[in-house]
């Protein structure tokens, strides 16, 4: 059965609830998906969600976090709790026949997670030993440099996982206070797929629901990235130079020219070999083992980006070819063969991004959370299977805000 769209009613709500019965496996797994409750909410201590999903993942106070996980293990049961940028899940998976056993437990961590002191001091620690390890990581960096250049002033401009200084910072109460506001029944959707009977599985979840705080419904804010080209250079103890660069994308979730921006993207840095940055940067000159370039479409923010490594004493002829290469693209376009090449790959490949419950339910998903009718990934394939160049190009050559490059080097001290 293909994935669908319900809902179920609690707390004065109709919450949506996306569902797939595949009894092939008996296998059972469900996400609750709270919006708005990602690393955009961190306005004021960098990395506070991601440190709250951490401390959801130390069991129930009644239990604690060993005998919480030892009873999971015992079961086979797995939940987890992450973050990404405008979400916040809490995930369960399980043998069918766990399933009651699963939501028991998974009931329980919702009502009563392990806030403790003792908890912090040990989520603390570990986060705080991660970004200590993660200092000579160069490409992340240069990632989170670019970030805070593209989003100056925004609470997308901090590292998702936080800095060493806000993490030490954090107390109990801000933790509590998240949850309690960003863990409630109106920010939610549920995603469950396996080996279900999906009426009762819909009563079961219900049942869940039912007892979980209303909270209130924000409504996500948009943020704006930087018009004017900013350059930043960090010297570090490195012994190749990171170029990660990005700039504005004027289209919004739901543009009906998407379709277009993901086949020029492709053509310009996100395919790979045959991309125009790679073969310009590795095939001809030899500049960088790899190099990419994307277009991220969110409901908080869209902007195109590219990142690259080359030798320290070619930092400067790598970052002149990349300026060059997205010039020429804009200004000229892409060629014929570039798009029938390209149509090939992204219709030929299809089956392989469905071919999984998983990647179905995420689909199904993301079309419902960007406001899309359901089915708008297959109707954007024929949309690009219709594409035809001169169209293509005039979509290319209105997006000039592309060239408006920030960049953010991570380099050695001297070169």
């Amino acid at each position: 059965m293909a994935a669908q769209i319900q809902y179920i009613k609690a707390n004065g709500f109709e919450i949506p609830i996306i569902l797939e019965s595949d009894k092939r496996l008996p296998l059972v797994n469900m996400q609750f998906i709270f919006q708005n409750a990602g690393s955009i909410t961190d306005t004021k201590i960098a990395g506070l969600a991601k440190f709250s999903a951490r401390m959801m993942g130390e069991g129930t106070k009644k239990l604690g976090s060993t005998a919480f996980a030892e009873e999971l293990e015992a079961r086979a049961i797995s939940i987890n709790a992450s973050t990404g940028r405008e979400t916040f899940v809490m995930e369960l998976s399980c043998l069918s026949d766990e399933f009651d056993e699963g939501l028991v437990y998974f009931d329980a961590l919702l009502k009563d997670p392990n806030l403790s002191e003792a908890a912090l001091s040990k989520v603390k620690a570990t986060l705080l030993g991660q970004l200590s390890s993660k200092e000579n990581d160069f490409d992340y960096v240069a990632s989170n440099e670019l970030k805070a250049v593209l989003f100056e002033g925004t609470p997308l401009a901090h590292p998702a996982s936080g800095t060493k200084e806000s993490i030490a910072s954090i107390k109990l109460q801000d933790v509590k206070q998240f949850i309690q506001k960003h863990l409630v029944s109106s920010e939610l959707i549920v995603v469950v797929g396996g080996d279900i009977d999906i009426e009762i599985i819909k009563q079961k979840i219900q049942a869940v629901i039912s007892y979980m705080p209303k909270g209130n419904f924000q409504k996500l804010k948009h943020y704006n990235v930087r018009a004017t080209p900013k350059e930043v250079i960090l010297e570090k103890q490195t012994k190749q130079a990171y170029i990660y660069f990005g700039s504005p994308y004027n289209m919004s979730v739901n543009d009906p020219q998407e379709y277009k921006s993901r086949v020029a993207t492709f053509i310009l840095g996100a395919g790979g070999f045959g991309s125009r940055l790679m073969e310009e940067i590795r095939v001809k000159r030899g500049l960088a083992y790899s190099a990419y370039a994307s277009v991220s479409l969110n409901k908080s923010c869209s902007y195109f980006t590219g990142y690259l490594q080359t030798k320290l004493e070619t930092l400067d002829e790598a970052q002149k070819t990349v300026k060059e290469v997205i010039t020429e693209f804009v200004k000229h376009g892409v060629t014929e063969a570039e798009l029938e090449q390209t149509k090939k790959f992204l219709l030929g490949s299809e089956p392989l991004r469905v071919e999984t419950m998983s990647q179905r339910l995420s689909r199904t998903f993301q079309e419902y959370y960007r406001g899309e009718a359901l089915g708008a990934s297959l109707k954007e394939l024929e949309k690009i299977k219709a594409l035809k160049l001169k169209d293509l190009n005039e979509y290319i050559k209105k997006h000039t805000e592309i060239l408006d490059l920030s960049f953010a080097i991570v380099t050695k001290k001297g070169k």
